[in-house]
């Protein structure tokens, strides 16, 4: 395990919780990923931010990988697989009120019961997922 493994996720993690205190404090609003998509699809206000949240989301991937430090992430699922648990998670996130950035991060760190409460389901439920997934099919 060489520095930058532990150092790069520190400071994304850094940047995210940056991210969330920056919006918090400048638009009052909690940085829930699905919220924010969901209003730029459904055209709600705060356009201007949303589509600035989601390019940085786009671009600063890409930028990484132009520097030289590309993702170590493989996929090996197939598309149709990715594509309905893609759905299913949105569907999730409409059900649950929110998602792991909004109940997990956002909403942990004030203490919310709720979202402490919705974030051990999602846990539980991935943990669950993956049980299934990887030992009984």
């Amino acid at each position: 395990m060489s520095a930058s493994d532990i150092l790069m996720p520190l400071i994304g993690g850094a940047m995210i919780g940056l991210a969330a205190l920056v919006l918090l404090a400048m638009n009052g609003r909690v940085m829930g990923v699905s919220g924010i998509w969901s209003g730029l699809i459904r055209l709600s206000d705060g356009l201007a931010w949303r589509l600035a949240f989601v390019a940085g989301t786009i671009t600063a991937p890409i930028l990484l990988a132009a520097l030289g430090r590309p993702g170590q992430v493989q996929i090996e699922t197939p598309t149709p697989v990715f594509l309905i648990a893609g759905l299913l998670v949105g569907l999730g996130t409409a059900i649950g009120s929110g998602c792991t950035s909004g109940h997990g991060i956002c909403g942990i760190s004030r203490l919310s019961p709720r979202s402490i409460v919705a974030t051990l389901i999602f846990i539980g439920v991935g943990l669950a997922t993956v049980f299934v997934v990887r030992h009984v099919f």
